[in-house]
């Protein structure tokens, strides 16, 4: 079948889908011989809009053979899944769809035809549900704390009610992609099937160009002065704000008006600063970021692949460039909020924790104040949590309500202090491990990377080649052939 006749059935599948037609879409996409990527994603929605499961499975398999990289078909397929009561498999898909988003807050699908946004907020909350189904508590809550710091405005209530029902141990909605919304052709390319008369009558044309000297057959074109010598960008680039640049280093705001990035996120910039600072856009979101911490990136039509950025070899970010006061009122607010929470009465502590934030908090405070401002951000119970100065949460370095605070507050250096956060676990009986067989290295912000001969504690089992697990004071998945297991008993107590 030609390129030409799919095109043509696409389109007439999405007309009776607009019509409210869907057996005679369904009948005409599956008549399609050689279905790209979306047309099978589309089968696969029609046939799960009918509860026909096993042919929606069937469907989203051929999606994503055709495009190991469509998130939101690994997301049909996990829903797919969830509907058999499969739920590793399950878990398996929704991570996957986690993956490809690649630490962005959401993917937007308009420019590829089909109008929907999948969230990672959403995606990271059926984790938790598949999770909650195999009885893995502590993991379902693990990826709700995740989705916090995804959720936007709209997706608020969402998650606080899923992490509600989680700590009460019971389930919550799934949430779905029910709308009959699939992947539409492009527009262009529909208007082409439309017959045309190039040739047209025959016409005589005399050309309105002084000495005009051209002959032949290929109609004329417009003679403007001073026009364009590069070809016309299309009008997806036109509309970005901004300058794109590419983020080098983790940043975690200070203030308000600063914006949270990791390594590998584009970002508009709006304006640079004479301070070192830029005015950026990420996600629908502005807000500051270091302008060292950015790199020009290159996004036009004609440009090749951007080159994988090279570390610093230090792996340390830059120092952080200072905030300086400006004339107008918007950045004269932005240098009052910077000196409000770096006064000398005030102390910036980065928390370590399933993610990495920072929080004001006056110098001296107590045991309560620090960790009840904590608890404002995890919205966890204090007595769940285990604070530490060190990653390893040992007897010394343990801060609890019987902590001389003033010690704790000497550690602090030009108002800034670095602190550990975990839940509490019990103690177990046994604990069991992996040595690493092979090098793994993933630039995957939720992946684990490890040398060889590393030792990685289990954390939980994805699927059968997925495993999440701990070295150091890391956490992540990894693939688990690259790992042998081994079970090492707790030492007796003397």
């Amino acid at each position: 079948m030609s390129f030409v006749d799919t095109l043509r059935q696409w389109d007439e599948a999405v007309t009776f889908v607009d019509e409210k037609n869907l057996p005679e879409a369904l009948r005409i996409f599956l008549a399609i011989e050689e279905p790209n990527s979306k047309i099978y994603f589309n089968i696969g929605c029609l046939h799960l809009l009918n509860s026909d499961f096993d042919a929606a499975e069937k469907a989203f398999d051929g999606s994503i053979r055709k495009d190991e990289h469509l998130a939101v078909a690994f997301f049909q397929r996990g829903i797919t899944f969830y509907k058999k009561e499969r739920f590793e498999e399950c878990l398996g898909d929704f991570t996957n769809a986690y993956k490809a988003l690649r630490g962005n807050q959401l993917i937007d699908y308009k420019a590829l035809g089909l109008r929907y946004k999948l969230f990672a907020c959403e995606v990271l909350h059926n984790m938790a549900l598949a999770e909650a189904h195999l009885g893995n508590w502590k993991n379902a809550q693990e990826n709700l704390l995740k989705a916090q710091d995804y959720r936007t405005e709209s997706k608020l209530n969402l998650i606080d009610k899923a992490f509600q029902s989680i700590l009460k141990q019971k389930l919550f909605k799934l949430v779905e992609f029910t709308s009959a919304e699939l992947f539409r052709p492009n527009k262009n390319y529909v208007k082409e099937l439309e017959k045309k008369d190039y040739l047209g009558k025959a016409k005589i044309v005399a050309s309105v160009i002084p000495q005009d000297k051209f002959s032949g057959f290929a109609p004329l074109q417009p003679q403007v002065q001073d026009g364009p010598v590069t070809p016309k960008e299309p009008e997806v680039f036109k509309a970005l704000e901004g300058k794109p640049h590419i983020v080098l280093f983790e940043f975690i705001p200070e203030t308000s008006d600063e914006l949270a990035v990791v390594p590998g996120n584009v970002v508009f910039v709006l304006q640079k600063g004479e301070d070192n600072w830029a005015s950026v856009v990420f996600n629908g979101r502005k807000g500051l970021v270091p302008l060292n911490y950015l790199q020009p990136l290159d996004i036009s039509p004609t440009s090749k692949k951007p080159e994988i950025i090279p570390r610093s070899p230090s792996h340390e970010p830059p120092k952080r460039p200072k905030r300086t006061g400006d004339q107008s009122p918007n950045q004269k607010s932005r240098a009052n909020k910077k000196l409000d929470t770096q006064s000398s009465d005030n102390c910036i502590v980065k928390i370590h924790f399933n993610f990495t934030f920072a929080i004001a908090v006056p110098l001296g405070s107590t045991y309560q104040v620090l960790i009840n401002k904590i608890n404002s951000k995890l919205k966890l119970e204090t007595t769940s949590l285990t604070l530490s100065l060190t990653p390893e949460a040992t007897e010394d370095s343990i801060i609890d309500a019987d902590t001389d605070m003033k010690s704790v507050w000497n550690r602090a250096k030009a108002g800034h202090l670095t602190m550990w956060c975990k839940i509490y676990e019990p103690p177990h009986k046994t604990q069991i491990c992996f040595s690493a067989l092979y090098t793994y290295e993933s630039s995957n912000p939720e992946d684990l990377s490890f040398r060889e001969g590393d030792k990685i504690v289990l954390l939980s089992r994805i699927n059968k080649e997925w495993i999440e697990g701990q070295c150091g004071e890391n956490t992540g998945i990894f693939p688990a052939s690259f790992v042998e297991e081994l079970l090492i008993p707790e030492q007796p107590d003397h």
